[in-house]
């Protein structure tokens, strides 16, 4: 962009701040047993006073309540979020400052962060209605994604009478993806660039995983004071708070939890159709991964699975499990 056009873009995108992102939304469901029970179950959540009438009417919260983590589930429009109207007239303001940035090239997105702050328990019957500011757009930074700005928004929960709840804050990168540059760059030379999957992270508790996964192993991360196994890795134990640890090797030998197949959107470097699913190892802590080497349709929840480390592209090793 011309420093002109670039002054232009930036007034558009500084002109959402303080906008509502849309109007306040309540959730598609009050906050019911059904959705806590699942939460936990998939979650590994057996906090009894989410789940056990008894043990939670005896406790000090006198009822069941939803876990806080699940503060933001009960307000998404669920499904339906992907695919809204094409008249950018009814697009709320979230959509259309991503548009700006998407018609500036800026088409990459990513989530890099959110804290959440709770106030009160909600409980079965409880209403919650989100109120969502976009409270900052930053100056140009330069990523290891691309050149892009954080977008930062501001939700306010309340209940069925107007009390607040919890907040949310949530920042997003928009960005130029390195990887059209790459392929510009390539274009250029004649040499079409063949698109990698996205690198994962690479932070302080969780680095040493991957360079085992580097070599073919899939290491699971155990509490040396008192051998509890826990995955994805982390600095503490939860059963004992120990920062002590090490890590044992995984067989890859289990069976499928859950699974989804992912159809839209797609991205450049993924092999389709593309089958992610969460995996209970053998050792009794689960995985996140894809299943590969049958048909979608085969997939059953409970099928036998055994894993192993295979490159994926030119940059990645990834482990991928198989029907047994």
């Amino acid at each position: 962009m011309t420093p002109e056009e670039k002054k232009v873009f930036m007034d558009k995108i500084h002109a959402f701040v303080g906008m509502e992102m849309a109007p306040p939304t309540k959730g598609p469901d009050d906050v019911n047993k059904a959705m806590i029970r699942h939460w936990c179950e998939v979650m590994g959540d057996a906090n009894p006073v989410y789940t056990d009438e008894a043990f939670a009417k005896a406790s000090s919260k006198g009822s069941i309540i939803a876990p806080p983590a699940m503060l933001q589930a009960w307000s998404l429009e669920g499904y339906p979020m992907h695919s809204p109207s094409k008249d950018e007239a009814l697009l709320d303001n979230q959509r259309k400052l991503h548009k700006v940035f998407d018609d500036h090239g800026y088409t990459g997105v990513l989530g890099t962060n959110c804290t959440q702050e709770y106030f009160r328990d909600l409980k079965p019957g409880d209403q919650v209605i989100a109120h969502t500011v976009i409270d900052s757009i930053s100056e140009e930074k330069a990523t290891q994604r691309g050149i892009g700005h954080f977008i930062e928004t501001v939700t306010r929960f309340t209940d069925q009478n107007g009390e607040k709840v919890g907040e949310m804050r949530f920042r997003v990168l928009k960005f130029i993806p390195n990887e059209s540059n790459k392929v510009e760059s390539a274009k250029d030379e004649g040499k079409p660039e063949v698109p990698t999957r996205i690198a994962s992270p690479r932070g302080h508790d969780n680095a040493w995983w991957w360079q085992q996964v580097d070599k073919g192993v899939v290491p699971i991360q155990r509490c040396k004071n008192c051998q509890t196994l826990r995955h994805p890795p982390r600095s503490m134990c939860g059963e004992c708070q120990s920062i002590e640890w090490d890590f044992i090797e995984s067989k890859l030998e289990g069976e499928v939890f859950s699974f989804v197949e992912l159809h839209y959107p797609k991205f450049p470097g993924y092999q389709y159709p593309l089958i992610c699913a969460v995996i209970s190892l053998g050792e009794g802590t689960r995985i996140v991964s894809n299943i590969v080497g049958c048909k979608p349709e085969d997939v059953k929840i409970g099928m036998k699975v055994k894993g192993k480390v295979e490159q994926v592209d030119e940059k990645t090793m990834l482990p991928q499990f198989y029907p047994a």
